[in-house]
C-alpha cells in the first residue's frame, strides 16, 4: 500500500493530504493495524474502530472529516438514555383514546350525505410523537410569553383536534363539523391548521407541505431577532417544526438549512416523521430516506439525532458484536422495510433474519410474534422523549430528529404501511372492532355495529385527563392556542407625512424613491419607528435604502467580523447583532418567510412589528405567491412593495423582469389591499391609511401591497383640497380638462398617470377634446367594493340597492372612458361592469422585451399617443368624431412605427 506522501496531492473531507509524513515508520504500523483488523476480524470490525477513532479525534478536537452519514441505528445509545420523567402507562391510555378519536372523527366525517374526506394514517404513524411533545415539552402562552411554536404536520391535524377534545377544549359537535366550516358554524372545524377560519386555535398553517419548514426555520430566527433588538424576550422559546419524510423532496423544505446553522438556531428542532412514505408510494423505494436527510442536514451543519428501532430492538444490538445486524439494516432499502410492516413474523423471520446464519441466531428464541412487534422507534416514547431533551439542550446548532415510524400505525392490517392508506378515510366494523381491541379501549361490539361509531373519554375526573390538565398547567397552558395581546399602537400624525405630499419640485424622483423618503421620516417616529423591520432579498442599493446601512445597520447576530470594501463611503454596508434591516439573500421564498414571521409578531409575542419587504415585482407573488397565500391564512400584516413594476418601465432588462401582471395576482388574495400609486402624495395617504387598518384601533387581518416604479418623474405636491377619500378607496380625479369642447375620460394607474396628463394636453390641442384625468390608485379595491355592492344588493332585494364606489365617482361625467395602466388589459378590465360610460382598456398583454421605455410603450399602445387614439376611437364609436379622424391620429403620431416613439427618460435603475 502506498503511503500518504507517495499518493498525489488531494483534498479529502476539505482536510488537505499533502501534508509531509514526518514519521513513515509510525503511519506504517497504524495502516499495519488497520490490515490487520479487516484480515482478521472482518470489514465490520474494521469500521466500527474507525468510527470509534473518530469519534475520540472529535473528542480530542482533532479535526477530521465530517460522516455525510451513521449507520441505521439509534444516534442515542440506550446507556445514554435519560430518565423517562413520566407516567408511560397512563400516557399510552390518553394516547390510545386521542388515537380512536382521531380515527373516529374522520370516519364520522364520511356519514352519508357528508362524505367531505379527512386523513388519518398521517396522524396515526406520529401520534407518539405529538404525544410526548405535548406531556413534556411544548410550552404553551400561560407563562406570559410566546411560549413554544409549534408547526404541525397539516395531515395530523385530526389527532390535535382529538386531544383536545379530551381537554374539553373541543366538543362532541366540534368534532362532528369537522370540514363543515360554514354549514356547522359556529362549531365547524377547519381540515387543516388555518389560523384565518380558527383564530383562537391554529397559530400557522402548514398544510401547502414545504413552507412549514422554511415558516420555522424564519420564525426561529425572527425570534432571536426581537431578542437582539430588545423587542420581546423569546429566550425560552423554542420552535418545533413536524414535517414528512416525502415532504422534505419540497425545494422550500431543505432550501434554508444553512441560514438556520450559519446562525446557530439551537432554538429549532425539526421532527421528521419518517414513515417511509409519500401520499401512495414509497419515498424512497430503493433506497434509505432517513440517510439521505441525515447527508442533506448534517452537510447543512444542523445536528441530527436519528430515532429509527424501539426498545424491543436493543438485546438484538446489543448481541451485535460482528455488526452483522447493524450491516443488514444499513442494507435494507425503505420500500423492502415498508413490506416488512405489511408482513407477518414468519416472513420477516425468513427474509430479514434467514440470510445469515448469525441473524438467525439472534432470534432464535423470539417467537413469530415477538419478530413481528420488533417496533420502530417514532412510537416509543422513551426514545422520542430521548431525542426531544437532547435537541432541547444542544446548543449553537439546529437539530433535526429523523424518527422512522409506519404509517397507519395501530390502525389494522388494512392500513398500516399500505401504499393506499392516505387515501383511506373510513373504517369498516371489522377494523374499528380490531381497533379497539388494539388500543383497549372500553367499547362494545353493539356501539360499533350501529349507527357512527362513538367517540371516547374516559371521564373528567379520570386518572388520564387529570394527568393531561396538570401537565399542561406544568406547562404553561394550551397549545396549539393563537392569542392576540397586542395593543393599538400610537401613530404618527400628519405631520410625518408632510415632506412628500410636498413633491419633488424641480428633482426628478421615482416612486419607488418617495416611498423610502416616506419610510426614512416614519422611521424616526418615536412610537413605532423601532418596530419597522426592513426586508429585501439582495436588493437594498438597488432600491435606493442604501442611505439605511448607517443608522438601521443590516441585522447579523455575529456582528460584522471584517472590514467592509466600502467602509470608507458614507452609505457603507454595515452589520450588527441588533440591526434592523434583514438581508435575506437572493430568496424571495426565504424574504416571504421573515415577512410572515414579522406580520404575526402581534399575536405570536403580543409585540407588533411592521415588516416591509421590498422586491423586484416581477418576483413577488408570481414567485412566492403560494407564501403570500401562507401569510394571509396566519392573519399576518405589514407592507409589500413591488418595486420596478410595469412591463414598461425597468428598461433593458427584458422579458422576465417586465411585471405586467403582478397586480392581477394580488387581486386573488382576499387579505391583499393592492395599490398601484402614481404619485408620493397618494403613497403618503395610502401608508397612512394602512397603518391605522393594521395597527390602529380595530386592527384588521390585511396586508398591504404597493407596486412603485424606477422611472424618475417631477413628483407634483398634493393638490390643494385633494380628494383623499377617493386615493384611499381607488379613484379620485387629479386634473380636471379645460380646453376642448368634446368631452372624454381617461383612468389611469402608476407611472401611466403622467401619460394621460400628455393625452389631456394634445387631446385638448390637436382634437378639441376636453378629457379629465383620473388616478385609480387601485383597480383591484375598486372591484372589491363593487363586488360586495353586488352582493348585499342579490341577498337584499327589499332594501334600497347600493350604487358601487366607481360607479357612483363616475355618474354624470361626460364622454367614453378609456382606461391605461402599464399593466395587462385585465387589470382595469376588473371594473369595467361597473362602469356607467363607454369603456375601453389600455394594456400591456403578451410578453415584456428589452427596449427604450417609449419603443415598448408605443408597441403595447399605450404611451400618450396611443390614449389619444384610444379616446378618439372611443368618440367616433359614439358619433362625436368622424371615424376618418383614427386614421389621421394613427398617420400623425406614426403609431405603427415603434422606432418613432420618443425613447422615454433614461435611468432611474431605483
Amino acid at each position: 500500500m502506498a503511503s500518504g506522501s507517495d499518493r498525489n496531492p488531494i483534498i479529502i473531507g476539505g482536510l488537505p493530504s499533502q501534508v509531509p509524513d514526518f514519521d513513515p515508520e509510525e503511519t506504517r504500523e497504524w495502516l499495519d493495524s488497520l490490515d490487520a483488523a479487516v484480515d482478521e476480524r472482518g470489514r465490520e470490525r474494521a469500521r466500527y474502530l474507525m468510527l470509534r477513532l473518530i469519534e475520540r479525534a472529535r473528542e480530542k478536537r482533532v479535526a477530521v472529516p465530517e460522516m455525510r452519514s451513521t449507520d441505521y441505528v439509534n444516534t442515542i445509545a440506550t446507556k445514554d438514555e435519560p430518565f423517562f420523567p413520566g407516567n408511560e402507562e397512563i400516557e399510552r391510555k390518553i394516547l390510545n383514546a386521542t388515537r380512536w378519536n382521531a380515527a373516529v372523527m374522520v370516519s364520522r366525517a364520511q356519514r352519508p350525505g357528508i362524505g367531505v374526506g379527512g386523513h388519518i394514517a398521517t396522524f396515526a404513524s406520529s401520534a407518539s410523537l405529538y404525544d410526548v411533545g405535548f406531556n413534556h415539552f411544548f410550552r404553551g402562552k400561560d407563562g406570559g410569553d410566546g411560549g413554544d411554536q409549534i408547526f404541525f404536520q397539516g395531515h395530523a391535524s385530526p389527532g390535535i383536534y382529538a386531544r383536545a377534545f379530551l381537554l374539553d377544549r373541543l366538543t362532541e359537535t366540534q368534532l362532528d363539523g369537522f370540514r363543515q366550516e360554514k354549514s356547522k358554524a359556529p362549531d365547524g372545524l377547519s381540515s387543516y391548521p388555518h389560523p384565518r377560519s380558527m383564530p383562537d386555535f391554529w397559530e400557522f398553517p402548514t398544510v401547502s407541505m414545504g413552507l412549514g419548514p422554511i415558516g420555522a426555520i424564519y420564525q426561529a430566527r425572527m425570534n432571536r431577532y426581537m431578542q437582539a433588538r430588545g423587542i420581546a424576550d423569546t429566550s425560552n422559546c423554542h420552535v418545533w417544526a413536524f414535517l414528512g419524510d416525502g415532504e422534505m423532496d419540497e425545494p422550500e423544505s431543505l432550501g434554508q438549512l444553512s441560514l438556520a446553522a450559519r446562525e446557530g438556531l439551537d432554538n429549532l428542532t425539526f421532527v421528521v416523521n419518517c414513515n417511509l412514505q409519500r401520499l401512495d408510494g414509497p419515498v424512497r423505494g430503493n433506497g434509505k430516506i432517513i440517510q439521505e436527510l441525515e447527508s442533506a442536514f448534517r452537510g447543512a451543519g444542523w445536528n441530527v439525532i436519528k430515532v429509527i428501532w424501539d426498545r424491543s430492538w436493543d438485546p438484538l444490538l446489543a448481541q451485535d458484536r460482528d455488526g452483522v445486524l447493524v450491516n443488514k439494516l444499513n442494507t435494507t432499502p425503505d420500500g423492502q422495510f415498508q413490506t416488512y410492516a405489511t408482513e407477518t413474523g414468519a416472513y420477516i423471520r425468513e427474509h430479514f433474519f434467514g440470510g445469515d446464519h448469525r441473524l438467525r441466531k439472534m432470534v432464535e428464541n423470539m417467537t413469530d410474534e415477538q419478530i413481528l412487534h420488533l417496533g420502530r422507534g417514532g412510537h416509543d416514547h422513551r426514545k422520542v422523549y430521548a431525542a426531544y431533551k437532547a435537541a432541547r439542550e444542544h446548543k449553537g446548532q439546529p437539530t433535526v430528529i429523523l424518527a422512522q415510524t409506519v404509517k397507519g400505525w395501530t390502525l389494522g392490517p388494512n392500513f398500516e404501511g399500505r401504499n393506499a392508506t392516505h387515501q383511506m378515510k373510513k373504517l369498516t366494523v371489522e377494523d374499528l372492532k380490531r381497533f379497539r381491541d388494539r388500543l383497549h379501549l372500553p367499547i362494545a361490539d353493539k356501539e360499533l355495529e350501529s349507527g357512527l361509531p362513538p367517540y371516547y373519554h374516559p371521564g373528567r375526573d379520570s386518572e388520564e385527563i387529570q394527568y393531561m390538565h396538570d401537565r399542561r398547567r406544568e406547562l404553561d397552558g394550551f397549545t396549539p392556542k393563537r392569542v392576540d395581546r397586542s395593543k393599538p399602537l400610537v401613530l404618527p400624525g400628519d405631520k410625518t407625512y408632510a415632506t412628500v405630499k410636498k413633491g419633488s419640485g424641480q428633482q426628478q424622483v421615482a416612486s419607488t424613491m418617495a416611498f423610502v423618503r416616506l419610510l426614512k421620516d416614519l422611521m424616526r417616529d418615536k412610537e413605532i419607528g423601532k418596530r419597522f423591520v426592513l426586508i429585501a432579498p439582495d436588493e437594498y442599493r438597488t432600491f435606493g435604502m442604501d442611505s439605511f446601512f448607517p443608522s438601521a445597520k443590516i441585522y447579523n447576530p455575529l456582528g460584522q467580523t471584517y472590514e467592509s470594501v466600502d467602509r470608507e463611503l458614507l452609505l457603507a454596508y454595515k452589520e450588527s447583532p441588533n440591526g434592523q434591516m434583514l438581508h435575506d439573500g437572493i430568496s424571495e421564498a426565504g424574504c416571504t418567510a421573515s415577512l410572515i414571521a414579522a406580520g404575526s409578531a402581534y399575536a405570536t409575542h403580543g409585540e407588533p412589528l411592521i415588516p416591509v419587504y421590498v422586491f423586484y415585482s416581477m418576483f413577488g407573488f408570481q414567485r412566492t405567491g403560494d407564501q403570500f397565500w401562507q401569510m394571509a391564512d396566519q392573519l399576518a400584516r405589514g407592507f409589500v412593495l413591488g418595486a420596478t413594476a410595469g412591463r414598461t418601465t425597468l428598461t433593458g432588462e427584458g422579458l422576465q423582469h417586465a411585471d405586467g401582471h403582478s397586480q392581477l395576482l394580488a387581486s386573488t388574495n382576499p387579505a391583499c389591499v393592492a395599490y398601484d400609486p402614481a404619485f408620493g402624495f397618494e403613497i403618503a395617504h395610502i401608508v397612512q391609511d394602512g397603518l391605522r387598518r393594521m395597527y390602529g384601533e380595530n386592527a384588521e387581518d390585511v396586508f398591504y401591497y404597493l407596486t412603485v416604479y424606477n422611472e424618475p418623474i417631477k413628483q407634483p405636491a398634493e393638490p390643494e383640497g385633494v380628494d383623499a377619500e377617493g386615493i384611499v378607496k381607488g379613484l379620485y380625479r387629479y386634473r380636471q380638462g379645460e380646453a376642448g369642447s368634446i368631452p372624454a375620460q381617461i383612468l389611469a394607474s402608476g407611472v401611466a398617470v403622467p401619460w394621460a396628463v400628455e393625452a389631456q394636453r394634445i387631446l385638448a390641442e390637436d382634437w378639441n377634446v376636453r378629457a379629465d384625468v383620473w388616478s385609480a390608485t387601485s383597480w383591484n379595491e375598486l372591484r372589491r367594493e363593487a363586488v360586495s355592492v353586488e352582493r348585499h344588493n342579490l341577498l337584499h332585494p327589499e332594501e334600497e340597492q347600493r350604487v358601487p364606489y366607481v360607479t357612483r365617482k363616475l355618474q354624470g361625467t361626460e364622454g367614453p372612458v378609456v382606461a391605461v395602466s402599464d399593466w395587462m388589459r385585465s387589470v382595469p378590465d376588473q371594473i369595467a361592469r361597473w362602469v356607467p360610460n363607454r369603456y375601453q382598456s389600455l394594456g400591456a398583454d403578451g410578453f415584456g422585451f428589452a427596449d427604450t421605455r417609449g419603443a415598448a410603450r408605443r408597441f403595447f399602445h399605450i404611451d400618450a399617443e396611443s390614449i389619444v387614439l384610444g379616446v378618439l376611437t372611443e368618440l367616433a364609436g359614439e358619433g362625436k368624431v368622424d371615424r376618418s379622424v383614427l386614421k389621421q391620429a394613427i398617420d400623425r403620431y406614426r403609431l405603427l412605427d415603434v422606432a418613432a416613439a420618443d425613447p422615454g427618460p433614461a435611468g432611474g435603475d431605483a
